[in-house]
């Protein structure tokens, strides 16, 4: 079991309207930067940006810039603990599903990373009870 500490990112597409959150790991070794924006690697999204209009043009729209500020750190970053609620939601929403249940009874979410991440705010833990990630303290 590896014991670093995992950065988690999110990657958006807002041509698509995909957000999907990974680790460091699953970037450089998983297939997710073709799932969210369909090519091979980091290394086209620059060439996707300046080729692709639809593209070019949700990434103008969603954060209201024009196209000198595009870059790929829009793109892809860092996530935030309040980004990461997200994934939670998206998590939860999922396991109604899976259990056939639309009330609003508890359910229990897995940990979908590393027990410990690296977030925009620093490092966290995951918490059992709440099913979330919670900022570590110093011991």
């Amino acid at each position: 079991m590896n014991n670093s500490i995992e950065t988690v990112y999110i990657l958006e597409n807002p041509e698509k309207k995909i957000t999907r959150f990974a680790t460091g790991s699953q970037i450089r070794y998983e297939d997710v930067i073709k799932e969210v924006y369909g090519v091979a690697s980091i290394q086209d999204l620059p060439m996707m940006i300046q080729f692709n209009k639809g593209f070019h043009d949700s990434i103008c729209e969603k954060y209201g810039i024009n196209e000198s500020k595009i870059s790929i750190n829009r793109l892809i970053r860092v996530a935030s603990k309040d980004e990461l609620l997200l994934l939670k939601t998206q998590l939860v929403e999922k396991c109604r599903e899976e259990i056939k249940s639309y009330s609003e009874e508890v359910v229990s979410i897995p940990c979908p990373f590393n027990p410990t991440i690296r977030l925009q705010e620093g490092i966290f833990e995951w918490n059992d009870s709440d099913f979330s990630y919670d900022l570590k303290t110093s011991a």
